[in-house]
């Protein structure tokens, strides 16, 4: 059985390396015509060199540089919307609140990734008395709540005068999904009116018993310049942790974009008519967005057979309201003030209420937008091109739909 399953993973190998040469001969571009690499970087304005890519081995430390001051003003809103009682996850936010309240600008946590884990099992169990009956996975996330900063394995260029930020989030053998979405509406570029558009994609690393993916991962980055990865496992919960490291990285290397779009690769986004949206805003409502599909009235899950199962001693209370994780968008005006609050919040296994959690800090809610479907329009109308081309954002989409709807929606004989 251990014979069948390396031969079956050196075969995916192997036909993911054909697959990918064959993608780089045979690339199209958004409307249809055959072009080269050397053309389609030419088109793109964005020359990659090996240079550009940082693929660097993972250290042990991460930096030891003392953590800033705590700059950001804590909104009411936060302790309105999340009850004070005696879950873990709420004592932990109070605790941390009643620091900022009593001029503890710097919120204790282990900067050190080796040393971030909580191993002591003592410790968890004084303070969750039922964590021996929680699910492995969710064990193995309390453990890890304090490890915030992974080091990094693939680093890109800051990316300049960049009006839309596209921040997907992706997996290192999703080399289809990523391939769509550059093919289609995650091209990067100059969009009409002077707009630039900037194509990042977000990975952890595989899980051991997956197959090793770092050899097309890094030749990937290289031959696109698109893409970014830490050292963390990939996992449903250690999505948090990949919002909260892009939460990290473009403040340092993207502080300039106007707009970020965070989301998942396989949604489809309507790159033009979103571009439109944003440019159409005002600048006080641009400066303070977080627009997306709003879910408002949200609990969380008590069932343990739920994938998004929350367990009542580790959190009381319901969920302040929040846009949907397949596709959202905030302003660029706050990423410094959201990497300023992310040591304060403590980590939520569920990656979109946890940035709800954050921008809630700072005073902000989610805007609900009927342009974003992120569970998807009803069915007689999934194949309507002119349904998709009126929405912004459709979740979830095939990287073969991708391809056919950004061709239909575009078409000039398409009349809606």
């Amino acid at each position: 059985m251990r014979r069948i399953k390396t031969i079956s993973a050196v075969i995916l190998l192997v036909s993911l390396i054909l697959v990918f040469f064959y993608s780089s001969l045979h690339l199209e571009s958004a409307y249809g015509h055959q072009a080269g690499l050397e053309d389609v970087l030419r088109q793109h304005s964005l020359e990659v060199h090996d240079s550009d890519v940082k693929i660097q081995p993972p250290t042990q430390e991460a930096s030891t540089t003392p953590q800033p001051k705590l700059n950001a003003t804590i909104s009411n809103n936060l302790r309105k919307a999340i009850p004070q009682n005696g879950a873990y996850w709420n004592r932990l936010l109070y605790s941390a609140l009643r620091s900022v309240e009593n001029a503890e600008n710097h919120i204790r946590g282990n900067s050190s990734w080796s040393g971030c884990r909580e191993t002591s099992q003592e410790l968890l169990q004084t303070n969750i008395q039922d964590f021996t009956t929680y699910p492995v996975l969710f064990q193995t996330f309390l453990q890890g709540m304090k490890c915030k900063s992974p080091p990094v394995l693939i680093d890109q260029p800051s990316c300049n005068n960049t009006f839309l930020l596209l921040a997907i989030k992706s997996t290192p053998e999703h080399f289809e999904q990523r391939q769509a979405v550059r093919e289609t509406w995650g091209r990067e570029g100059m969009y009409p009116g002077g707009l630039r558009v900037r194509l990042v994609f977000l990975l952890g690393s595989s899980p051991p018993e997956d197959p090793d993916f770092t050899p097309l991962v890094a030749l990937e980055a290289k031959h696109y310049g698109d893409m970014l990865q830490w050292d963390f496992r990939e996992s449903l919960f250690n999505l948090t942790l990949k919002m909260n490291v892009l939460l990290q990285w473009a403040p340092k290397s993207c502080h300039h974009a106007s707009f970020i779009f965070s989301g998942d690769d396989d949604v489809f986004v309507n790159t033009p008519a979103l571009l439109r949206y944003l440019q159409s805003l005002g600048a006080s409502k641009a400066s303070r967005l977080y627009v997306g599909h709003v879910i408002s009235s949200a609990s969380p899950h008590r069932d343990p057979k739920n994938k998004y199962f929350i367990p009542l001693s580790f959190y009381d209370g319901p969920y302040p309201a929040y846009a949907g994780g397949g596709g959202f968008v905030f302003s660029g005006d706050l990423l410094q003030p959201l990497h300023s609050v992310l040591r304060l919040v403590p980590f939520f296994p569920i990656d979109d209420v946890y940035i709800a959690m954050c921008f809630k800090a700072l005073g902000v809610s989610p805007e609900a937008h009927a342009g974003f479907k992120t569970f998807d329009v009803q069915e007689q109308d999934r194949e309507n091109l002119c349904v998709h081309k009126d929405h912004l954002l459709i979740h979830r989409r095939s990287p073969q739909q991708m391809k056919k709807l950004w061709k239909g929606i575009h078409s000039p004989f398409l009349t809606c």
